[in-house]
């Protein structure tokens, strides 16, 4: 946090956001859906592919960010497993992209102690998109900072299915072992893609679409959702400090009851309600 403050001269609306952030309630996991590219650059009358090269300026600010804040895992929506069903020439260009994005990106990754990661079924993916991923998560694996993570040829469902696969053959395992495998829901969080990290605190879908888009299904259960009608290319650390100033306004419950307000500790209290005044709807005797 405080590195992020070092950052920002004093009386900049972004230093400003920043200093009233607390500290000790920051999400300690983002999860972004990158939504709005393609509409950014309609809007301009451009092609598709200048919407996603716009994006990236937004990415580097966002990555940045979280590291000076001090998180510890950030997990973007690259691509989808359903993202293969546009056009081919577009798909060739976001691959190129990510190149071009892995390289010139190593070097802030190496200056704020960010360590890469990537998640998805990475094995369809092409061999040199494979390559620069195992690289670049080469370079940075011994990193402590933010873990920041791609979700590349990622689909939530098909993480589940495949955790459960995979705990199937571990059970027949196990089972010729004379063993005994626990099915319950930490056996499956434990072979996930995202296994060892925190579940996303908040999750953050930009250009105004109301849908989580099969993206992180199991992990995000109990994670506070943030939706801005800004578009993709245009966001920018005043909007992501906006986001987590909100998420810390919340009262986060996880299925319980949040602190009693005094009003509310008053009415349920036996000693401070008047025998004369009846609940509503139950006549007086």
């Amino acid at each position: 946090m405080q590195r992020l403050l070092e950052k920002l001269a004093p009386g900049d609306a972004d230093y400003e956001l920043a200093r009233a952030i607390d500290p000790a309630r920051l999400p300690a996991h983002i999860a972004i859906i990158m939504d709005g590219n393609g509409r950014w650059a309609k809007r301009r009358y451009l092609p598709r592919v200048s919407g996603h090269r716009a994006g990236v300026q937004a990415v580097r600010t966002t990555v940045e960010t979280c590291a000076q804040l001090g998180l510890r895992a950030l997990t973007l929506y690259a691509f989808s497993m359903e993202n293969w069903k546009r056009p081919r020439a577009e798909v060739e260009t976001l691959w190129r992209l990510l190149r071009i994005y892995l390289g010139s990106e190593l070097p802030l990754m190496m200056r704020h102690d960010i360590r890469f990661g990537a998640i998805g079924r990475l094995d369809a993916l092409p061999a040199f998109v494979r390559a620069e991923l195992d690289e670049v998560i080469r370079r940075t694996e011994n990193n402590r900072g933010l873990l920041l993570n791609l979700a590349i040829n990622y689909g939530g469902r098909a993480e589940i299915v495949d955790a459960v696969r995979t705990l199937i053959k571990d059970a027949l395992v196990e089972d010729a072992r004379a063993g005994r495998t626990e099915i319950d829901e930490a056996a499956i969080s434990a072979r996930l893609y995202t296994a060892g990290m925190p579940d996303p605190d908040l999750l953050i879908r930009t250009s105004g679409e109301m849908r989580i888009s099969n993206f992180l299904l199991w992990q995000i259960a109990y994670a506070e959702l943030y939706v801005t009608n800004t578009l993709w290319p245009d966001f920018t650390r005043a909007e992501l400090l906006e986001a987590i100033l909100d998420y810390q306004r919340r009262d986060r419950r996880f299925g319980g009851l949040g602190e009693p307000t005094l009003s509310e500790e008053t009415a349920t209290d036996p000693e401070t309600v008047d025998p004369a005044i009846e609940p509503a709807g139950i006549p007086a005797r």
